[in-house]
C-alpha cells in the first residue's frame, strides 16, 4: 500500500505541475498578446495623425526660375526711356516629386503685346493663355499693354495659372506698329534689366500654335526659325512665309511679299544672352545705352547671320503655327449695329 500512495502522489504532483504549466502558458499567451494589440492601435492613431500633418506642413513649392525671385519687388521704371509699371504673378504650385522626375528644362520666355482699340483682345488673349497652359514649365508669359483703367487683362493674366510679368506703357503713339515695337522694346529691356536667362519668342494674340514647336524651340541654341502660315479670313486663303532649309540650316527665305523682305516678328525665337552679350553679338552699345532698339537688333542678327540660325522642324518642312489677320473682324466690330448682316 506503501507504494501505490507514493505512486499514487506523484501522479497528483505531476497533475498538478501540468496544470500550473498550462495555467502559466495561456496567462503568458495573453500576456504577451496584450501590448501587441495595444501599440497597434496606438500606431493607428499615430499614422492617422501623421498624414494629416504631412499635408499641413507640407515644404513650400520651389520656384522654378530662381533669377525670377527678385523681379517681384519691381515697381518702378525698368529703363530711364522706358517708363513702365509691372506686375507679376505667383510661379504654379508643383509637386517636389514631380520635380524631381523632370529632368531641367530651358525656360521660355513669351512677349504678347495688347491694344486697347482691339475689342477682340479680351478673347483673344484668353485663348492664348489657354493655349500656353498647355506648355511644360518653365515658362513666363510677359505681357504689355497700353496704361488704361481696365482691369480686364490682369484678371485674364491671373485666371491663366501660368508665371507672367504684366508691363503697362505710358507712351502714346498715333501709328499702331510703332506702339508694338515699343511694347517689344519694354519687354526686351525687361529681361535684359533682369537678366532672364531663357529663350525669347514674340506670339501676338492672333497667333495659333501646334505644341509641337514650343518644344522645338527649347532646343534652340542661339536663332531658331520656323515658316508660319499666314492666314487671311475675308480672302479665304493661306500664304506660306519663311525661311528655306536643307538639314536644319536656312539656305534662303521666301515673303509673301516680293518687295518687303521682313522676317514676321512670331517666325522666330532667340536666346535671351544675345541681349546682354554685345561683344559676341556685334552688338554696338551695351545695356546702359536705352537708346539701342533691341527689337531691330534681333531682326537684323536673323536677317544677317544665317550661320547661327536652326530651322524649325529640321527641313522647315512642317507649319507648326498660323497668324491669322483679324483686320476684317476688326472692321465688323467697329460697324454701327445697324449696318451689320441680319
Amino acid at each position: 500500500m506503501g507504494s501505490f500512495d507514493r505512486s499514487k502522489k506523484r501522479i497528483q504532483l505531476w497533475k498538478k505541475a501540468a496544470f500550473h504549466f498550462s495555467l502559466c502558458f495561456v496567462m503568458g499567451l495573453f500576456t504577451g498578446f496584450a501590448p501587441a494589440k495595444t501599440t497597434s492601435m496606438f500606431n493607428s492613431q499615430v499614422l492617422g495623425n501623421s498624414s494629416t500633418d504631412s499635408r499641413e506642413f507640407s515644404p513650400p513649392p520651389v520656384q522654378v526660375v530662381e533669377e525670377l525671385s527678385s523681379v517681384g519687388n519691381s515697381s518702378r521704371s525698368l529703363m530711364g526711356e522706358y517708363p513702365v509699371s509691372v506686375s507679376e504673378s505667383e510661379p504654379p504650385q508643383v509637386e517636389a516629386e514631380e520635380e524631381l522626375n523632370l529632368s531641367p528644362q530651358k525656360l521660355l520666355i513669351i512677349i504678347t503685346t495688347t491694344a486697347l482699340t482691339n475689342p477682340l483682345q479680351g478673347a483673344l488673349l484668353m485663348r492664348l493663355g489657354n493655349t500656353l497652359k498647355l506648355v511644360p514649365p518653365p515658362l513666363l508669359w510677359i505681357v504689355v499693354e497700353p496704361q488704361s483703367d481696365s482691369e480686364e487683362t490682369s484678371q485674364i493674366l491671373r485666371k491663366t495659372g501660368i508665371m507672367y510679368r504684366h508691363l503697362v506703357t505710358k507712351e502714346n503713339f498715333t501709328k499702331p506698329e510703332e506702339e508694338v515695337d515699343h511694347q517689344r522694346n519694354v519687354a526686351l529691356d525687361h529681361i535684359e534689366h533682369h537678366r532672364l536667362d531663357g529663350i525669347v519668342h514674340f506670339a501676338s494674340i492672333s497667333n495659333y500654335y501646334d505644341l509641337q514647336l514650343f518644344e522645338n524651340i527649347r532646343e534652340v541654341e542661339v536663332l531658331g526659325t520656323w515658316p508660319i502660315a499666314l492666314v487671311s479670313a475675308n480672302r479665304q486663303r493661306v500664304v506660306m512665309e519663311g525661311p528655306v532649309c536643307s538639314s536644319s540650316q536656312v539656305q534662303g527665305w521666301y515673303f509673301q511679299n516680293s518687295t518687303n523682305h521682313a522676317v514676321h516678328d512670331s517666325s522666330f525665337a532667340f536666346n535671351s544672352s544675345v541681349l546682354w552679350d554685345p561683344e559676341r553679338w556685334g552688338r554696338t552699345s551695351s545695356a546702359q545705352d536705352t537708346s539701342q532698339d533691341s527689337l531691330k537688333f534681333i531682326q537684323q542678327v536673323v536677317m544677317e547671320d544665317e550661320g547661327k540660325l536652326r530651322g524649325i522642324p529640321r527641313d522647315c518642312s512642317k507649319i507648326l503655327m498660323w497668324h491669322l489677320n483679324t483686320q476684317n473682324l476688326l472692321h465688323f466690330f467697329s460697324l454701327p449695329l445697324n449696318h451689320t448682316r441680319r
